[in-house]
């Protein structure tokens, strides 16, 4: 691993990905789909999923000569559920001791033990607050769950892909993606039992594009190739909604199929600082702690500005105090639990 080739700006991307996340979650509880800021910000899980195939491809492409899938699958356990449980713990804590839910609604603690349990495997489980979530905990787990079956498709035998094999499934895969944006008019979906499907068909394109892109060592040099795959980011989430629905799906799923593979090939071929490496990997480091955690919060400051009204001007120095708070509580998260206990479990293995 040493003597590869590190694309620190990918990690960078990662990063402002999972900063966009939040400001979406944290405009989406005031601002209606038609008139949020940032209108298009659920397609960062697309995009993580791309990052993903082409980390995979990356980290262990050349290792299967030395490793069993046993193995692969205890890796991959080890970077990601930690996180898991502890995403779990928050959301059982955040549910019972929310203010805005009503009692006579909530899962009796016996109950929500029970389902707690079961959310720490992953799998769906009981739909808590009537919100139609697969993973109604902690809602971004849906596309934990969508990683998971990734790292399976990979690991059980699609990692043996010729790059024409990958590409035809990346063809067809990209037709459905496409065919789903264009019918619904948006991709913002997924999530819930009976768009389960939409779901896995979000999934398996950008993460086997990524893992394409990744054994193709295509690259996107161009001066300022950092700064460009950033703005480009940026400016995808950011583009106002179109009113015709058809054009603003047909929009999303050219962002996924052509602008985040130019983004990821602009990324890994962009030259920084050392000062620039280390904020990249700051980012990197803390984007899936925030992603995973900050969200059973985002269910309290929702049903806050739903049920009691706040004006804006009490609203924005909550979502700022939040914003930080998600930060903060990410990076000591990091450091704290999900550094120690990996390097423990990975001693023990």
């Amino acid at each position: 691993m040493s003597n590869k080739a590190h694309f620190p700006l990918l990690d960078g991307l990662r990063g402002v990905a999972a900063i966009l996340v939040v400001v979406y979650h944290l405009f989406e509880a005031y601002f209606p789909v038609p008139v949020h800021p940032e209108n298009h910000g659920y397609l960062a899980v697309d995009f993580f999923f791309m990052l993903s195939g082409f980390v995979v491809g990356y980290a262990y492409d050349d290792r299967w000569s030395t490793m069993t899938m046993g193995q692969f699958f205890k890796i991959r356990m080890i970077r990601l559920h930690p996180m898991v449980i502890l995403s779990v713990i928050i959301g059982v804590v955040a549910y019972w001791f929310d203010p805005f839910l009503p009692a006579e609604s909530k899962f009796g603690l016996g109950k929500l033990l029970l389902t707690m349990v079961l959310a720490f495997t992953l799998l769906p489980h009981p739909d808590v607050r009537g919100w139609n979530e697969t993973h109604s905990i902690d809602g971004p787990l849906w596309s934990l769950f969508q990683e998971y079956i990734a790292n399976f498709l990979y690991a059980i035998g699609f990692r043996r892909f010729s790059q024409k094999a990958l590409a035809i499934l990346c063809v067809f895969s990209g037709l459905a993606l496409a065919a789903v944006a264009i019918h619904r008019g948006d991709l913002g979906t997924g999530w819930g039992f009976d768009t389960f499907w939409i779901g896995l068909t979000r999934m398996l394109f950008p993460f086997f594009a990524g893992l394409f892109l990744f054994r193709s060592n295509w690259k996107i040099s161009i001066p300022y190739s950092g700064l460009a795959s950033v703005a480009l980011l940026i400016a995808v989430f950011f583009t106002p909604r179109f009113s015709n629905l058809h054009v603003n799906g047909g929009f999303e799923a050219m962002a996924i199929i052509l602008i985040f593979p130019a983004i990821i090939l602009l990324g890994a071929a962009a030259n920084i600082s050392e000062l620039g490496k280390k904020l990249c990997n700051l980012g990197g480091g803390i984007s899936y702690p925030v992603y995973i955690i900050h969200y059973p919060i985002i269910y309290i400051y929702t049903m806050w500005i739903a049920l009691k009204k706040p004006t804006p001007a009490e609203i924005v120095p909550v979502a700022i105090g939040l914003f930080f708070l998600f930060f903060i509580a990410a990076y000591a998260a990091l450091k704290l639990y999900d550094e120690p206990i990996r390097r423990k479990l990975k001693t023990k293995n």
